[in-house]
């Protein structure tokens, strides 16, 4: 028996049908209680209990109506179930739609859908947002930590961007003197409510447009961090559509309908999970994979605009 059968079995599953590999194995299956995604969660990656955090937040934040992937229990009624190989595996309900997008694929639609789907994810992220404040998480309740030390420290949660190996030395010095900046900056960004919980991976890939509206999936990342991390996340993405301007300037703006922010602070963070993604690449990706160069590519040319105290 696979571990897929297995955990499949596990939560009353029908057989398991394979639709992505990659920091997860994620399969379709109908469980007694509808249509669900199957996950197999990375070895070593994330402990027990952080996952047991991240189901607990789902699962508050479906109760409290944002609109996320509602983690299903298995059949002796826990959300996490350990295989006999000690890999971990999880179900979250189905969620209709298609994703925003795929990374390095153009947006789909034209500018004003665009803009129109970037100013409701605004909204949606301000709204996870706000009803995370209202929650109590339990006491064992565990989270990777977005903040300086996990982004910019010693031993950043994705690895020191600042060493990837590919880098040519003036990008590497351009990189070291980004890390300090960008450390720099967090210092004087304090505001209420400015740090808490995030998704910390809104990527096109994570973002679903279905018939209701937006919804969000994958919170495999999800910790303790500064909430404009998000929106840099989602801007990240899109800083070669030619509608980058309106795009970003929607995604503030639905924001900015219930939360405070500061624009100033959103090129900041988009710059942050740059450099980050030329961190996450080193353990992941074959030394000849094009990403390195292109991540590295997005994260100097950013840095070069930003420092000089341009926008995005």
């Amino acid at each position: 028996m696979t571990e897929a059968e297995e955990a499949a079995r596990a939560f009353g599953a029908t057989p398991p049908r394979l639709i992505r590999n990659r920091e997860n194995a994620v399969y379709d299956v109908v469980l007694p209680s509808g249509r669900a995604a199957l996950r197999l969660h990375r070895a070593g990656y994330q402990s027990a209990a952080a996952i047991r955090s991240e189901l607990w937040w789902c699962h508050a934040l479906a109760g409290a109506g944002v609109p996320v992937a509602r983690p299903v229990p298995a059949l002796d009624g826990q959300f996490l179930v350990a295989l006999s190989t000690g890999r971990l595996a999880s179900a979250v309900a189905w969620v209709d739609g298609v994703p925003l997008g795929e990374a390095g694929v153009p947006l789909a639609g034209d500018v004003e859908q665009q803009v129109g789907r970037h100013r409701a994810l605004g909204r949606l992220l301000a709204q996870m947002h706000t009803a995370t404040d209202a929650l109590v998480p339990p006491p064992d309740f565990v989270r990777t930590r977005w903040d300086s030390d996990g982004l910019l420290g010693e031993t950043p949660f994705w690895g020191r961007f600042w060493d990837h190996p590919a880098l040519q030395p003036a990008d590497a010095a351009l990189l070291r003197r980004t890390r300090d900046f960008l450390r720099d900056r967090l210092r004087g960004h304090a505001a209420e409510g400015s740090f808490g919980l995030i998704h910390a991976d809104v990527l096109r890939e994570n973002v679903f447009v279905g018939a209701g509206g937006l919804s969000l999936i994958d919170f495999d990342d999800s910790g303790f961090g500064f909430r404009l991390y998000d929106l840099g996340t989602v801007l990240s993405q899109n800083l070669f559509e030619p509608a980058l301007p309106r795009i970003a300037q929607a995604l503030a703006e639905g924001y900015g309908e219930t939360r405070p922010l500061d624009p100033n602070m959103i090129p900041v963070f988009t710059l942050m999970r740059c450099c980050a993604s030329v961190g996450w690449t080193m353990p992941r990706l074959a030394p000849d994979d094009p990403v390195h160069r292109s991540h590295i590519a997005r994260a100097v040319g950013l840095a070069r605009r930003v420092m000089a105290g341009g926008g995005l």
